[in-house]
């Protein structure tokens, strides 16, 4: 029994002591020291923000290599997966991903004011003279202000009017041109051609005149022009990873923007001292003057309110964007509508039979009060719009401030925004078979207000709230009288007696999202 006893003895001794045989100062420090650290893991939790959703990425370039080589795509995709609110990754860049209408109106309306700037790239700020333009313009006084100039001076009901002329004169030069290819066998290629009435139509508005040869040639247009927006569609690594920007430099990427850029500037150099010449020792009347002639009075009128705040710099930089803005997406859009027709050859000959009732057979041109009365047309376009929006992750917006929080989640300051209209304006939970060509579904009661002008966040291929597109009624004017005349002087069949449900209507990836593959058809007279 005593050694028994005297083990059990030992054994206890051994043992390590219980908390509760501790010293109350033990106890009391070991249990402020667990508060502390439960204050901790409770404050941190609490402080934390909550990120919107975001797929796995990859270490170092993040979602990069998500993005596909149609990136409007390719985002839907993961929308689908993720929500309609998703945080990628793309770099060093935190980029918002926007897919819903709902969401959509809380970036460009609830919020719009901390969602108003626009980030930087290598393009923009090589080609627009610093991002001193107005689509790319950081928001702030310059931007605001450049704005209001612009919408006043060339975008305004009243100017759009007055440019009615020159839309008239370029649809006359396009319907010949047609005429002379007239049951071609090999066809025509339309692409082309509609890019060249969209930018003569800006060239002239703009700048006053055309640039071109005898023989319809021009550098500007069909060189310079194009090379500007293949450039702003190029991929810099700077942008992702800005200590990486010398990449871009190797590459030759930086130096051919630097070099097309100079050219440009060269030419509206030129351009704006021909301007002045011709202001000094002239009296043009205001229905006559073009933006130019409008800019260049305001930077020498000491009393003009715009006088401070503009620069010849300035100038150069809303002409550039005026060429990008206004020519690229007009051609883009019609080439869409005219390639969506020819594959549903029932809505061709509706819209058609409506435009030559409106006009008659005695008129030798379409006038806009006959395109003013057009519904079915105005539903034609509308419904292009909606398939193919020119810009289908509108340009991107920036955060301003990161106190922002978008259904329930946070958004930091310097976040990228891309909305995706695509996917918004082909979501099936708003739209019946949203991926076939349906203008009807817009004379339909519930549809038939819908307007694409920003009110209406299920159709905003323009964008919406302070940074939309303020061009929107003068590229509309130019899109409805080219197409109007289009299908009122000519019937159009593909070339080879190919049917048009074979039509490739494959997308590349531009400055705007246009076809792969040029759109060439058999023009044949009407009547």
């Amino acid at each position: 029994m005593d050694q028994d006893s005297n083990s059990q003895h030992l054994w206890l001794q051994l043992q390590p002591p219980s908390i509760f045989q501790a010293n109350p100062i033990s106890i009391s420090f070991c249990l402020f020291f667990f508060f502390l650290l439960l204050l901790k893991l409770f404050l941190s939790k609490k402080q934390s923000p909550n990120f919107p959703p975001s797929p796995p990425k990859l270490p170092i370039i993040g979602n990069l290599h998500q993005l596909g080589t149609l990136p409007h795509q390719s985002l839907a995709s993961l929308s689908n997966k993720y929500g309609p609110l998703m945080l990628l990754k793309l770099g060093q860049t935190p980029t918002l991903v926007v897919s819903s209408p709902k969401v959509a109106g809380e970036i460009m309306k609830t919020h719009d004011l901390k969602f108003s700037n626009r980030p930087k790239t290598t393009a923009t700020n090589l080609m627009f003279y610093g991002c001193q333009d107005v689509g790319f313009a950081p928001y702030g006084d310059y931007w605001r202000k450049a704005k209001k100039m612009c919408v006043l001076e060339l975008f305004s009901h009243k100017r759009v009017e007055s440019f009615q002329y020159v839309r008239d004169e370029e649809v006359d030069i396009l319907i010949n041109k047609i005429r002379k290819r007239a049951n071609c066998s090999e066809g025509l290629n339309l692409t082309q051609l509609l890019f060249q009435i969209s930018n003569d139509i800006v060239s002239r508005c703009v700048l006053g005149k055309k640039f071109e040869d005898e023989n319809g040639k021009s550098e500007f247009r069909d060189v310079h022009s194009r090379r500007v927006m293949e450039l702003l569609a190029a991929f810099c690594v700077g942008d992702f990873f800005p200590n990486f920007g010398w990449v871009d430099v190797i590459r030759g990427v930086v130096g051919e923007m630097k070099k097309v850029s100079k050219i440009m500037d060269g030419f509206f150099d030129m351009v704006i001292e021909d301007h002045i010449i011709k202001l000094k020792s002239s009296d043009r009347c205001d229905d006559k003057k073009d933006f130019v002639d409008i800019m260049l009075q305001q930077l020498n009128d000491e009393d003009d309110m715009f006088h401070d705040h503009f620069t010849r710099d300035n100038l150069k930089a809303i002409l550039t964007d005026m060429f990008v803005g206004g020519t690229d997406s007009t051609a883009t859009l019609l080439e869409w509508t005219m390639a969506e027709l020819l594959r549903n050859p029932n809505t061709m000959k509706k819209v058609q039979q409506e435009i030559r009732t409106i006009v008659g057979k005695n008129k030798t041109k379409v006038e806009t009060k006959d395109i003013n009365k057009m519904e079915y047309m105005k539903c034609v376009m509308k419904e292009s719009l909606r398939l193919h929006p020119s810009l289908p992750l509108l340009v991107p917006r920036e955060t301003t401030t990161d106190v922002v929080d978008i259904e329930g989640y946070h958004v930091a300051a310097g976040t990228s925004v891309f909305v995706n209209v695509w996917a918004i304006q082909r979501d099936p939970k708003i739209w019946e078979n949203p991926n076939q060509f349906i203008p009807e579904r817009f004379m339909e009661e519930n549809k038939s207000i819908i307007d694409f002008k920003g009110s209406d966040f299920e159709l905003v291929p323009f964008g919406s709230g302070r940074r939309k597109c303020p061009g929107i009624g003068f590229g509309s004017a130019a899109y409805e009288c080219v197409l109007a005349n289009l299908l009122y002087w000519f019937d159009w069949k593909m070339v080879e007696d190919m049917k048009g449900e074979t039509l490739d209507m494959t997308e590349e990836h531009g400055i705007t999202v246009h076809k792969k593959f040029p759109l060439c058809l058999i023009p044949l007279p009407y009547n």
